[in-house]
This record gives C-alpha cells, structure tokens and sequence, in this order.
C-alpha cells in the first residue's frame, strides 16, 4: 500500500522534502510516492492508497477533486500537516453565509462534508513564527519542545461531532486541541497543528534549536517520532521500526551441489580472454565487482554486519562483493541466516523431478545457478544495467536477495523491500532466429501463469491456492473474499528485454505490493498491513517458506517455458489455462482511453501479439455489429477496483 504526498503548487518546499523523508520511518511497509495534481485528477489512485497526506501549505487548497472525497466516505485516511481547520456552525451566520456563496459557484478549495452533522470541513493554513510548545497526549502524558511551523487552529472544531481530540497544549494556550482527529463517511481526517514533519537538525527547525543542549534535541526528535507513530496508528496505520539494513551484502555465486564446475565455467566467461585466475575486478556502467573465494567469507561478512549500525551514503556501496562457491560448495548455514540454500536445491530438486525436467551435460536448469545475497540495492538493476557483465553470463542465471535497498517496478515506480518478501530475477536468451520477437510480450502472460500455479502446488499452498490470481498484464493477486474490494495484490512481474548478436536477452524481476501498487514480487510472509500468502493459510497447514515458494515457481516456469520456447513463442497451449486463472472474464469495464469513454467487456487475449481484447458494450445508443477494441500491456493503466482502463501517459 501507498502514503501518497500531495505535491501541488500551495505546498511549502520545506515541509514536502521533510515529510518524505520523515515519513520513511513507515517503511517498510509502505511506499511513500508524490503525487502531483495531474496525477491526483486522473490517475486511479484511491484503491492502492493507504493515507494521502497535505504537507504544511502557504494557503488553502485551491484545487478539489471528488477522488478525495470518495476516498475519505469509502473508508480512507488523511493528514493535514502544520494545519488547523473550520467547521461553521450549521445555526451560525457563516454556515449561512456559505450555503449561499457555494450554491451557484465554482468554489473548488478543499473541503470535506460530513453527512452525518450536515458541515463542510475545510483544512486551512496560517503563517506565523516557528517556536517549540509543550503538549499533553490523550493518554495523558507531557511531552516538553514539540516544534510548530505556523498557527493552525482547530479551536472551530474542538466541539464537533464524530471527533476525537489526540493532543491538547498546555502553558499559555493550556487545553485548546493540538491534534485532532474527524470521522467523515466510513474514512478518517486528522488535523495536526504541531509540524512533526520537521526534524530538529535540520532547517528550518535547527533555526530555533540551535541553543538548547545537544541531549535535549535528541530527546525531543525521540518525542517528535513518538507523536507522529501515536498518530499515523490513531489512521489504521502500522509504523515500523527504523530499517536495520543500511548498505548491500556480498553476493553468493552458488550452484546446486550436485552439478559442480558449473560455477567455475559461468567464471571463465566472465574473465575471458584473461584466465579465470586472475579475475580480481570487474568494472561495468553501473557497478564494479570484486571476486573473493570462499575462505574469505567469514571475515567480509563480520565486517559488513558491523558497518550496518548507522545509515550511509549509497555513493559508498562499491564495489559489489561477489563471493565464489566452486565446486558444489555451499556456504555456512550461519553466513546465510535468511535464506536456507540447501533446502532451496532440495526443493528445486524435487520439483523438477515431479515436473520431469532434465539437463542434459554443461547445461543447466533455472535456479540451478544463483547470485544470492541478504541485501542488493536491486536484483534487476544489477543484471539489468550491467550490460558487460550480462552478455558474458551464460543462462538461466538466478539473483535473489532477501532485502532490496533500491528495488525496481514497472516504468518510473519504486519498489519496497518488506521482510517476508520473495524477490527475484531470472535471466534468460532466446536465438531470434527461431523466436519471433512479437512474441515476447508473452513472457509476462507465462510468467503470472506460472505463479499462480505453483502457487496451488501441495508444497506451497495446495488447494487454498486457488485464491491466487493472475490480473493483466503482470500483477498477481489472492482474492480474499466474495466482494472486489477484498481481492488484493500480493506480487507482481517486471520484464525487460535487450537485443544484440541475433539474441534476445530476457530479465524476469520479481520481488513484493504491492503496492501497489507499485514494483514486482510476490509477498510469500508479510504479515498485515501488507497481504501475503501467508495470510490465505490456516492454523493447521504446514509454515511456507521462502526457499520452496522459490524453487517450486522456478520449476514450474521452466516447464512452461520450454515448451513456450518449441513453439516459437505461441501461447495457444496456455491460453486456457491463463483464462482460469484471472480475473478477467467477461468483466465489463469502462475504457477511457477512446472519446467519449466507452463500456466494453473484456473477452480475452489476442495470441498474435498478446493484446487485451475487449467487446463495446451494446447499449440503446449503438447499433451493434461494432468492432473489438484490443489494448496494449504497456499503453495502459488497468484500476480493478474502479473497473477503469486509462492511458498510462
């Protein structure tokens, strides 16, 4: 789920840059994105949404849009930051006042009705002297040097029904509302007139903490912290502990112990022409690796682990550490504490076994060789734009890491790294001359399809995994209940593709929501706010793990893709199967990317080039005979929930 930060023109630069990064004490279980007026007017925003939050403005909102509303009655959360609000009396003469001045106007500030008392809401913004006041919690406890940014009131509302008051302020101002917090519809409102998005060490706030002692500023960025958890789980919201990862591991370059020089012949690739020996540095466009063997494991990762005490600059992450396991070997249990490497070969093992797959001599199947590490910036930047380094990889070559610091989505989006999330890419080569490159698009239809049906597989999930589903064109959710709103994203698949010596180079990423709605995973042990397999499990079913969830999808996929592959990229074989699988049948959406919007039915997927394919609703207005609408993957923006298909430019 999404914190989006509203970024139009009334917002203060200062507060902006010092909410997002405050804000990161939520992570990792939420992915705080901007979200600029554009974007808020005609983006699908609201279903992946889990706070929308106004940064300290320099006057009211100018701008409306009836999505935040409708987020707000459906059960959404905001926070107006540095902020009062008014509330005119429904018997005073403003109330009045306003009725008339809205009936017959254009008036777009931002405001919110609450049905129930029958009064707008509108959150305003005062400029006044920065200072530090003291205040008093619900719980009744004194918190002393809180920093406020401006005079925001809240004292028009402090009697209004459906609300609750979070903080008071004492000494001068002792008793009048510091926080509160409104119902409007079935969602939340919270007004904070304190300005806890700035930190005490840095402008403008260090302007007035200058002069107090060094452990009192500690102590009160400690209080700042407290106050925003207190009230970002006063909205529903789960804050999480600072993130103790704060710089990439080494990297394992591991094989199944039972195909051994494979390690080393993927070495002599890489080295050539010089002898695999030598192979000390390896210098790309986006990273520098350095080899180490196996002996040095022990010492590297003592040195990493105490280095991830305090927060560092990624400009220091190089270069990237790669430590070489020949011959089989794998490296102590202890020296991979997340990931159990031997119970994933087991597994991997097993499952091609059961799928029937062989490889025949110097060849190798997928997860069979692995880059592993607890902690990458992100498996698919790493093959991705490591071009050198990529071409001198022989395939299928797997990177999986427990913790990305920088992961990848689809387009522009970021990704977040949650614990209990499988996050994987996998790199394949196809000949062109024997794989029509229009075919490619299918690779993330197969993909999807493959999860969903390892998914079902008794090592993972057995039958409770028919609750997981593929949605177009590459997420992958688990319907939770009867009603739309309870089918959520659990993953999602992010494909690129690069081309060179009559080759095409295939990287499949897949890491965990989510978010999403944005990025790509599958989240396998989340435990909530974030949904995960793990939560489509009864008490008496046997743990998931990570390690069969990952050797169990790989094998699945293989065997799908070889056939894939002998058929020169056709999807007719799966074609019916993936059709069980969505969610898509026959459902009737409106599409908005035609003028004027039209109703149309999803039918299908075209198998020349893997388009969505949709019907025009017959309506009184048509005469029917009309023709199908198909829709590319990457054109378009597909909201579930809101049954909507935009543009996604």
């Amino acid at each position: 789920m999404n914190i989006l930060v509203y970024s139009g023109p009334e917002v203060l630069p200062a507060s902006l840059k010092h909410t997002l990064s405050t804000f990161r004490l939520l992570v990792p279980n939420y992915s705080v994105q901007l979200i600029p007026v554009a974007t808020l007017k005609t983006q699908p925003w609201v279903t992946s949404c889990a706070l929308f939050v106004f940064p300290e403005c320099r006057s009211a909102v100018a701008q409306s849009t009836p999505s935040i509303n409708t987020f707000v009655e459906r059960g959404g959360s905001i926070l107006c930051l540095s902020a009062g609000a008014r509330c005119p009396s429904r018997a005073g003469p403003d109330f009045t006042a306003m009725q008339a001045s809205l009936s017959g106007s254009n008036d777009q500030t931002l405001r919110f009705f609450d049905r129930k008392s029958g009064s707008f809401i509108y959150p305003s913004w005062r400029s006044g002297p920065a200072q530090f006041v003291d205040i008093q919690t619900s719980n009744g406890t004194i918190v002393n040097g809180v920093y406020r940014n401006g005079q925001g009131d809240l004292s028009d509302i402090e009697n209004a029904k459906n609300a609750d008051i979070l903080a008071t302020y004492t000494g001068q101002n002792s008793g009048k509302a510091a926080i509160m917090k409104c119902n409007v519809g079935e969602g939340r409102i919270a007004f904070c007139t304190l300005s806890p998005e700035y930190p005490l060490t840095e402008e403008p706030a260090s302007l007035i903490s200058r002069d107090l002692l060094r452990q009192d500023v500690a102590q009160a960025e400690l209080h700042r912290r407290d106050i925003l958890k207190h009230l970002l789980s006063s909205l529903g919201l789960t804050p999480s502990s600072p993130p103790k990862i704060s710089r990439p591991f080494p990297q394992f370059l591991v094989s199944h112990p039972a195909r051994q020089g494979l390690v080393s012949a993927i070495l002599d690739n890489i080295a050539r022409p010089s002898p695999t020996s030598e192979l000390k540095t390896f210098e790309d466009a986006n990273d520098t690796f350095q080899f180490h063997g196996l002996e040095d494991s022990g010492q590297i990762l003592t040195e990493i682990r105490e280095s991830q005490v305090e927060e560092s600059d990624p400009s220091t992450w190089q270069p990237k550490l790669v430590i070489i396991c020949e011959d089989g070997k794998l490296p102590d249990r202890t020296q991979t504490p997340l990931f159990d490497l031997d119970l994933y070969f087991r597994t991997l093992s097993e499952a091609r076994d059961k799928a029937g797959l062989v490889s025949e001599s110097g060849e190798w199947g997928c997860g069979e060789v692995m880059f592993y590490s607890e902690a990458v910036t992100s498996t698919q930047t790493m093959l991705e734009k490591n071009s050198h380094l990529l071409a001198r990889l022989p395939t299928p070559i797997l990177s999986l890491a427990s913790h990305q610091l920088a992961g990848r989505g689809r387009g522009t989006n970021s990704w977040i790294s949650p614990p209990g999330c499988l996050q994987f890419s996998l790199h394949l080569r196809v000949s062109l001359s024997s794989f029509p490159s229009n075919k490619l698009v299918f690779v993330q239809y197969l993909f999807g399809l493959a999860v969903a049906e390892a998914c079902r597989d008794e090592a993972i999930l057995g039958k409770r995994g028919e609750a997981v589903r593929v949605k177009w064109p590459n997420d992958i959710y688990a319907v939770f209940g009867s009603d739309e709103k309870d089918r959520k994203k659990i993953g999602g698949i992010l494909i690129n593709t690069s081309f060179s010596d009559g080759n095409a180079d295939i990287i499949i990423g897949k890491s965990t929501s989510i978010t999403v709605d944005f990025g790509c995973g599958v989240n396998v042990l989340n435990p909530p706010p974030i949904f995960s397999l793990h939560q489509l499990q009864k008490d008496i079913d046997s743990p998931l793990s990570m390690e069969k969830t990952a050797a169990v999808i790989l094998a699945k996929f293989e065997q799908m893709w070889y056939t894939f592959v002998a058929g020169r990229g056709s999807f007719e074989p799966f074609i019916d199967l993936y059709l069980q699988r969505w969610l898509h049948s026959d459902q009737l959406v409106l599409l908005t990317t035609v003028d004027p919007p039209k109703q149309v039915r999803i039918c299908g997927i075209t198998l020349d080039h893997g388009l969505l394919r949709t019907l025009p609703e017959r309506t009184g207005s048509t005469t029917g005979g009309e023709s199908f609408i198909d829709l590319q993957p990457d054109g378009n923006s597909f909201d579930l929930m809101s049954g909507l298909i935009k543009s996604k430019f």
